[in-house]
């Protein structure tokens, strides 16, 4: 598909799917579903200046951009009240606000009656929401035409027929609509993986534990797992005092294994503290289940940076000072290698050598020799232990090695790169970023992993794009469950992108000259760079400090021994 079908084929579905949705989250029966008055936040992002009134003796065009101007009102909280005003009474009825967002560029709205009570809106796609939460940019944007239909109500011009959802332009929408994880399970049970999802800030709670009812986004159904089985559901999602949340499931799960409502229930309670809630309760009309929260591997990292140095591999601790990794530390030096990532067991590593050679490396100090292939970028190596490589010209060449060093060619990767510059699987082993070139241009871009038996690697899902990269790539890593960071430069300088996948595209950041590769840290310094001078510096807030001289290597960690 090409980049201008790509953007064509969004605005269809805008128009013609996403928009004109009637199957929106429930906004009536007999639990009041979202935010009390007094529970919800109180934080400027709420704190909405309630939007103009239809004015008497508006025109049609008037009348169209009030109400794209209401939609960014107080939202869930008032169920777009204001908005309502503007339209006609049996279709301010009829209109679900919920069923989805067109993200666009207010200055590039025009709206013109094109017949007498027939309006059109040209604006500029940049993005879209659908009824779910999912967000998707547009990879290029360009101008949609959003239709009205308007009627004399008591001499006044109201809208008869507008598509549902609403329309803010692109630096309203992060003021009315926040990104919130929704979890779902790895296929081996052991790593939650989120789903970022787009809700109104006024109805988080809700929106999210009624989210896990319709199942993952599309790009990563296959790789994941859900715990609600056929005809369990979220019912209602009620507030409680203390920032707790009565979490109303439907009457199956009554029936299903204790293990199974457990996993239920772990997955509720990470979902929903993304949205701030402290505890929860399942119920089935109102009488409360027993559930606890099922272990978890943590996906974390050590605070110490990762390195290879003149006097051996292992843990920064202070100073010069290294902490070697037993048994794997020596055989690693050995190696001399260019490009290092340690599985999350620490019993093996996939390594790149000087003559582009990738090898596994093992604790009790055996290796084996795995792709010699021209072009070979860095490896990456899954929770299982499972070395991923790919050349730089041929994307659609990913081969994974399994523990008997058989390569299993990787189905559907990476369609319509022409080259590939990194590649790293997530920490949990259900995702895959990479860094292509398609179209001409250098995009990040992330796919789920399709597991078959024994959590071998299939096929990739379908890819999504998540931001543009500028000039040459020199390095991608996992900052965390949620956000790649890719490194880039020119001769103008080196930028880094901290992007959230499924979030809004990320804008480059400033680096220090000469950084050659990238990894990621801590909550205090999410992210490490190491310049080709050695100079290792970690970013804490906005800034850049140097904290180590003389490194050689800048490994990726793929999370720590359980």
């Amino acid at each position: 598909m090409t980049a201008r079908r790509g953007i064509l084929s969004l605005i269809v579905a805008v128009l013609a799917v996403v928009l004109t949705a009637c199957a929106g989250l429930p906004t009536s029966g007999k639990v009041n579903y979202g935010l009390s008055t007094s529970d919800a936040p109180d934080s400027e992002d709420v704190s909405f200046l309630l939007p103009d009134s239809p004015q008497p003796g508006a025109t049609p065009e008037q009348i169209v951009e009030g109400f794209i101007r209401a939609g960014s009102g107080p939202g869930a909280r008032a169920q777009w009240d204001r908005a309502r005003e503007f339209l006609t009474p049996d279709f301010a009825q009829a209109w679900d606000p919920s069923a989805g967002v067109i993200v666009d560029v207010f200055e590039d709205r025009v709206a013109s009656e094109t017949d007498e009570g027939v309006v059109t809106l040209a604006t500029t796609v940049v993005a879209t929401v659908d009824d779910g939460g999912a967000y998707e940019r547009a990879e290029l944007a360009e101008l949609a035409e959003l239709p009205f239909e308007l009627a004399r109500i008591d001499g006044e011009w109201r809208i008869s027929f507008a598509l549902d959802g609403v329309v803010l332009d692109r630096d309203e929408f992060p003021r009315v609509f926040h990104d919130y994880s929704v979890m779902y399970f790895d296929p081996t049970w052991q790593f939650l993986v989120p789903d970022a999802r787009w809700f109104p800030t006024t109805s988080a709670a809700r929106d999210v534990a009624l989210a896990l009812n319709d199942g993952p986004s599309t790009w990563l159904a296959e790789s994941v797992e859900s715990a609600f089985p056929e005809g369990v559901e979220v019912v209602a999602a009620v507030p409680r005092p203390g920032n707790a949340y009565e979490i109303e499931v439907s009457e199956a799960a009554l029936a299903i294994d204790r293990e199974t409502t457990d996993r239920i229930y772990t997955q509720l309670r990470a979902s929903l503290a993304s949205a701030g809630v402290s505890e929860i309760e399942l119920t089935v009309r109102s009488t409360p289940i027993e559930a606890e929260a099922v272990g978890v591997r943590s996906t974390r990292v050590p605070g110490a940076p990762l390195v290879l140095t003149e006097d051996g591999f292992g843990f920064l601790a202070g100073g010069d000072e290294l902490e070697p990794i037993p048994g794997l530390s020596q055989i690693v030096a050995d190696f001399d290698p260019v490009a290092v990532q340690v599985g999350p067991e620490r019993e093996a590593a996939a390594v790149r050598q000087s003559d582009g050679a990738v090898s596994i490396v093992r604790a009790d100090e055996t290796y084996d020799v795995l792709d010699t292939r021209d072009g070979v970028i860095d490896p990456s190596i899954d929770p299982f232990d499972i070395v991923w490589t790919v050349p730089r010209d041929q994307p659609g060449g990913v081969q994974a090695y399994l523990a008997d060093l058989s390569p299993v060619i990787i189905a559907d990767a990476w369609p319509g790169a022409s080259a590939i510059h990194a590649m790293s699987v997530s920490r949990d082993g259900s995702r895959v970023a990479a860094v292509v070139t398609a179209g001409g241009r250098n995009a990040l871009w992330v796919a789920g992993i399709v597991r078959g038996a024994d959590q071998v690697p299939e096929r990739l899902g379908d890819p999504v794009p998540l931001a543009t990269v500028p000039g040459s790539s020199r390095g991608l890593a996992w900052l965390d469950d949620l956000s790649i960071g890719v490194l880039s430069g020119d001769d103008e300088g080196t930028t880094v992108i901290e992007q959230v996948v499924g979030g809004l595209t990320a804008e480059p950041s400033g680096a220090p000259a000469n950084m050659t590769s990238i990894a990621g840290g801590t909550s205090l310094s999410s992210v490490r760079l190491l310049a080709d001078d050695g100079t290792l510096s970690v970013k804490r807030g906005t800034s850049w400090q140097p904290t180590a001289t003389g490194v050689l290597v800048l490994a990726t960690q793929q999370g720590i021994p359980q």
